[in-house]
């Protein structure tokens, strides 16, 4: 969000790679809060370095301008669809949809503190995706969902576009209404999780359905890793506890609602 491209390298592939060793000090450095280092450290049992970096052939590079360039105009996603009043309806009503907020101790509080926390992390966008894109490229298991049926080698342009949507996802999920175009955008979103949805929206050949359990599992590192940016703008401790609180809920929920399509008709 600050302007420039961060390009970060791996290892997952070969360990004499000398563009990795030559880029491994500045791309990592100052990549993200030193907090969200030490929990991508508790998570990945200490291989923070390895998880801040992306495999070979999987640019996880910033989606932005490079150095020194005016930042362009904001564009739509490729592939985002929220509010587009063609979607399939989502068979969660808003009743039921309200009655899981309450179920997830979702209150007014909540959303204040969940509004505050899009204010926070706004400027901080890509620094966060450099973080979950890590943990992806660190685990062979997951970053598999994102490479060629062909290869097997990670296609960069999937999860360039991914990671396009995933940061709005961010501003989406911070700022949202829970209204039938919120409603019916999440179960168009879990319907992309699997088949034969996954790989549609862009044209790849990938493998072709993420498991339930990855989605649900998930939760975790998007929500543990949140905290070292929530605390990033000098809010009181327990300010910062309500806004990790919040988004906690917030990401579980959409969380539950993408597992729809994978659930037999009348046991969701």
């Amino acid at each position: 969000m600050d302007g420039s491209t961060r390009e970060i390298n791996c290892d997952l592939v070969t360990d004499d790679c000398r563009r990795c060793r030559s880029a491994d000090t500045r791309s990592t450095r100052n990549l993200a809060p030193r907090g969200a280092r030490g929990v991508a450290r508790a998570l990945l049992g200490g291989r923070t370095r390895r998880a801040l970096r992306a495999p070979h052939g999987a640019s996880m590079t910033t989606i932005g301008t490079t150095q020194n360039t005016p930042a362009a105009k904001p564009t739509t996603p490729p592939g985002y669809r929220l509010g587009d009043p063609t979607l399939a309806r989502s068979p969660v009503t808003l009743d039921e949809l309200d009655l899981l907020r309450g179920t997830l101790l979702m209150g007014d509080d909540d959303l204040v503190h969940l509004r505050l926390a899009g204010e926070v992390v706004r400027d901080q966008i890509e620094d966060i995706l450099d973080v979950w894109y890590g943990f992806v490229g660190a685990n062979p298991h997951l970053v598999r969902y994102f490479s060629n049926l062909s290869d097997g080698k990670p296609n960069a342009e999937y999860l360039a576009r991914v990671r396009a949507r995933f940061g709005q996802w961010i501003v989406d999920t911070t700022n949202a209404r829970y209204d039938q175009a919120w409603l019916d955008y999440q179960h168009e979103v879990g319907l992309r999780h699997r088949k034969p949805g996954k790989n549609a929206t862009d044209g790849v050949a990938s493998v072709p359905h993420i498991p339930l359990r990855y989605v649900l599992a998930f939760v975790m590192p998007l929500s543990a890793t949140m905290t070292p940016f929530l605390a990033k703008k000098g809010h009181p401790p327990e300010t910062v506890a309500k806004m990790r609180d919040a988004w906690t809920k917030a990401v579980l929920l959409t969380a539950i609602l993408w597992s729809e399509p994978y659930v037999k008709d009348g046991e969701f």
